[in-house]
C-alpha cells in the first residue's frame, strides 16, 4: 500500500501550483495596465509665428492618450510665446499644464499672434527655464518621456550641452523637421521641388547636428510627409464648432492673417497616437553646414547605422479624418 502524503504537504503543493498561473495573470494584467497608461509628453514649440503649432498643441490637448507634463517655448521672444500658451491652455480648460520659456534668441521672429498673447488675464509674470524644466522632468521620469519638438532646436541643443547623460534618458523624440526628398511646395503631385533647408533645422543647425548624434530614439516627420493643407471646407467645419479649443484656434487663425494653413506640426501628435498615419523607415540622416538633412547611408562595405526613423509619405485624407473629429469634439 503506498504511503499517504501528509495533508500539510498536499496543501503546500496545491498553493504552489495555484500560485504559478496567478503570478502569470498578475504579470499580464500589470503589462496591460502599463500599456493603457497615458504617454508622458513634453511639447517644445515656437507657437505664435506660423499657425500649425497651435493646431498641434490643440490636438495634444484633445488626445487622452497623452499626459502632458509641460509645454516649453523656443526661438525669438520666448516669454511672449509662453504667455500665448498661458491663455491658450486656460481658455481650453487646461491651465494646470506647466509652461516654461527657453532663452530668447535673435533674430526676432515674425510673431503674428502677438495680440492674443499680450494683455491677457491668464498671462503669468514669468516662467521657469525651459531647459532646466525639461531635464528635471527627465530625471523624475527616466525612460518615460517623449519629447515632441516642433520648433527650432535651441532648447534641445542646450539640454544636450548641459546634461547629455540625462538627455539620453528620454524615451524618444518626435521631430517635425528636415527635407529628405521633397522641399517646400511639393505636395506629391505636379513638378517636384528638390529638398531644401527646413525652418526648424535651419534656425539652429548646430543643435540639429547634436540631436541626430545624441543616441536618443528619433522619429522624424519632414516636409516630405507634413505639407497638409487645411482648406476652406475643413476650416469652415472646424471653426463653426464653437468649443473652447476651436474658438481659440479661430482667433489665432485670424491673427495669423493668411488663408490656407499648412499643418506641418500636428503630424507629430497624430503619429504618436496612430503610427500608421505616417509610416517610418530607418535611415541615417546627416545635417550639413547649410541645414540640409542629407540621407547618408555610408559605403556598401561599412554602412552607417540608422540614427532616425523617418516618414517620407503620408495620406492627407486619413490624416484629416483623424484630426478634424478630435478637434471638433465637445
Amino acid at each position: 500500500m503506498p504511503k499517504l502524503i501528509p495533508i500539510r504537504i498536499c496543501v503546500l503543493l496545491s498553493a504552489i501550483l495555484l500560485a504559478v498561473p496567478l503570478s502569470a495573470a498578475q504579470s499580464s494584467a500589470a503589462s496591460a495596465s502599463e500599456k493603457s497608461l497615458p504617454e508622458k509628453v513634453i511639447i517644445d514649440t515656437d507657437i505664435g509665428d506660423d499657425i500649425d503649432d497651435a493646431f498641434a498643441v490643440a490636438l495634444a490637448l484633445r488626445s487622452p492618450e497623452f499626459q502632458i507634463l509641460g509645454v516649453t517655448t523656443t526661438f525669438g521672444d520666448t516669454e511672449t510665446r509662453a504667455k500665448l500658451l498661458d491663455r491658450f491652455l486656460a481658455e481650453s480648460g487646461r491651465a494646470e499644464i506647466p509652461v516654461a520659456a527657453g532663452a530668447p534668441s535673435l533674430p526676432k521672429s515674425n510673431f503674428t499672434q502677438r495680440r492674443y498673447a499680450e494683455n491677457n488675464r491668464f498671462a503669468k509674470p514669468s516662467h521657469p527655464d525651459a531647459v532646466a524644466f525639461l531635464l528635471d522632468q527627465i530625471r523624475r521620469n527616466p525612460g518615460q518621456i517623449t519629447l515632441i519638438a516642433i520648433g527650432p532646436l535651441m532648447n534641445v541643443g542646450a539640454a544636450i550641452d548641459k546634461d547629455p547623460a540625462t538627455f539620453r534618458k528620454l524615451k524618444r523624440i518626435i521631430l517635425m523637421g528636415g527635407s529628405i526628398k521633397r522641399g517646400y511646395g511639393d505636395l506629391g503631385f505636379g513638378p517636384p521641388h528638390p529638398p531644401e533647408p527646413e525652418w526648424n533645422i535651419l534656425n539652429d543647425i548646430p543643435s540639429a547636428q547634436k540631436l541626430f548624434a545624441a543616441g536618443v530614439p528619433l522619429f522624424v516627420m519632414p516636409l516630405d510627409a507634413t505639407q497638409l493643407k487645411l482648406d476652406e471646407v475643413k476650416r469652415a467645419l472646424l471653426f463653426s464648432q464653437g468649443t473652447p479649443i476651436t474658438d481659440q484656434l479661430t482667433l489665432l487663425y485670424h491673427q495669423w492673417g493668411q488663408e490656407t494653413p499648412t499643418l506641418y506640426d500636428p503630424m507629430t501628435i497624430a503619429y504618436l497616437v496612430n503610427p500608421a498615419l505616417c509610416p517610418v523607415q530607418p535611415m541615417h540622416i546627416r545635417v550639413d553646414e547649410k541645414g540640409f538633412t542629407r540621407l547618408d547611408p555610408g559605403p556598401p562595405n561599412a554602412p552607417n547605422p540608422p540614427n532616425a526613423q523617418v516618414c517620407l509619405d503620408s495620406n492627407p485624407d486619413a490624416f484629416f479624418r483623424f484630426l478634424l473629429p478630435r478637434l471638433s469634439a465637445p
